[in-house]
């Protein structure tokens, strides 16, 4: 029955039973891949030490029938001990980390792996003949591997930026010649890839600007995106209450932060002491101390939920059991996933943003008020005018033509339409097109 199928080999360190949004992406493209005539096998690493776990996600992966194989590494994730989830750095500790990783392991601290994911995934090809290669970063040492496949193996590479190599808001650079061996690697890798897909078109700008190796139309933007399933999978209804509740899920790291939002909901609170039993705003996501500090200073232990790190449907339950979602982003070279299944949830979003692609997108949304960052009465006013409609029972709901265009099951079908586009059929072999055949 596979024989009627293409097959390509996913290169993702970062894949269930890791959580986190970054690994949502790749899972759901190898869960439903197989629909659009696609066999995924995922290429990754034993569970090593993380911030948190997901075993619902490992789970679907395994009713999909996905071909998981893991390796070993020796990045520091992997020998500090297996399966172990580990907390949140402070900002301090997270910045002192980044430097050391950032000085000494080029482009990432899971360059350690490469040399047995190469190996592994040559053992790979000579069993199953791969008919394309897909490698998704970061972590970028993902593209390094590809780029060394592709030449190894001689078969076309597909690479997905779920975030910007050398324009990553967080990404850092010692010196000068850090920064040139990044730019010199990134242009080595889009030289061996036939197709780059990014989620985001400041990236796709980046790139072309940048680089000049490709024209306009190859490179793909397929967005992140919801999976329909985990919102049909959740049974429990809305539960009626008299509180407006405001839910967030994700990480606060960097500049991204609740600060503002929490000082904005203080002052909310203390205007009309009346509102502390008419709102209740919960955190999805682990927390850092400092944000959990400021939270007691603020007062406002009885009013903010903490629930931490949740399986994903679970989460997705609390967002549907949400009236208001708040969504916070301190740049324009990223769009978290966690977005996207806001969109899904179809519920009204107060967005801390700056300027840009992503304002842009809220706003299209017809359901968003968005608000500057660091603007406290700006977020003041939004939760103050989403209360009133909560009151009158008039909150905004976001379009079903707009969130469908963010379904993970069409997000796949362009990715394999991707693929498809480096193979043509010959007696059911697939072969990567030449140049001059395009």
């Amino acid at each position: 029955m596979n024989d009627n199928f293409r097959k390509v080999l996913i290169i993702a360190y970062y894949f269930p039973p890791m959580g986190l949004s970054g690994v949502q992406r790749t899972a759901k493209f190898a869960k439903y891949l197989k629909r659009y005539g696609w066999l995924p096998t995922v290429l990754t690493v034993e569970p090593g030490a993380y911030f948190a776990f997901d075993d619902s996600l490992l789970k679907e992966i395994e009713e999909a029938g996905v071909r998981v194989v893991r390796t070993q590494s020796l990045d520091m994730s992997r020998l500090l001990k297996k399966r172990h989830v580990i907390r949140m750095p402070s900002e301090f500790t997270r910045k002192l980390l980044q430097f050391f990783n950032d000085t000494f392991f080029i482009p990432d601290t899971k360059i350690l792996w490469k040399y047995k994911a190469v190996r592994t995934a040559i053992k790979l090809h000579k069993q199953e003949k791969f008919d394309l290669i897909f490698a998704t970063s970061p972590p970028q040492t993902d593209f390094l591997i590809g780029a060394k496949l592709k030449k190894k193996l001689g078969i076309p590479l597909v690479i997905d930026y779920r975030d910007a190599w050398l324009d990553y808001p967080f990404k850092y650079f010692p010196t000068p010649l850090h920064r040139f061996i990044h730019k010199h690697l990134e242009r080595k890798v889009l030289k061996a890839a036939d197709r780059v897909i990014v989620t985001h078109r400041r990236v796709k700008e980046g790139i072309l600007k940048r680089y000049g190796l490709f024209d306009y139309n190859e490179i793909d933007i397929i967005p992140q995106g919801y999976d329909p399933e985990d919102i049909l999978h959740v049974s429990k209804k809305k539960t009626h209450s008299s509180k407006m509740k405001i839910t967030h899920a994700g990480t606060f790291y960097a500049s991204r932060t609740p600060k503002y939002f929490l000082e904005a909901l203080s002052n909310v609170l203390k205007a009309d002491h009346k509102l502390r039993d008419k709102i209740e705003v919960i955190f999805i996501g682990n927390l850092r101390n400092c944000d959990q500090k400021l939270i007691q200073k603020l007062e406002l232990n009885n009013i903010v939920k903490i629930l931490g790190y949740l399986p994903h449907r679970e989460c997705v339950e609390h967002l549907l059991d949400s009236d208001v979602l708040w969504f916070v982003i301190d740049n324009d070279y990223q769009t978290p996933g966690k977005l996207y299944e806001y969109f899904g949830t179809r519920k009204p979003i107060i967005a801390s943003v700056v300027d840009g692609y992503t304002r842009r997108l809220l706003l299209e949304s017809k359901a968003a008020i968005c608000v500057d960052l660091r603007d406290v009465k700006g977020h003041e006013e939004a939760i103050l005018e989403f209360y009133s409609k909560f009151e009158q029972k008039k909150l905004p709901r976001i379009p079903i033509e707009f969130s469908t265009k963010f379904d993970r099951l069409v997000l796949t079908g362009e990715l394999a339409k991707v693929f498809s586009s480096l193979m043509f059929y010959d007696n059911w072999s697939f072969v990567k097109i030449g140049e001059n055949d395009k």
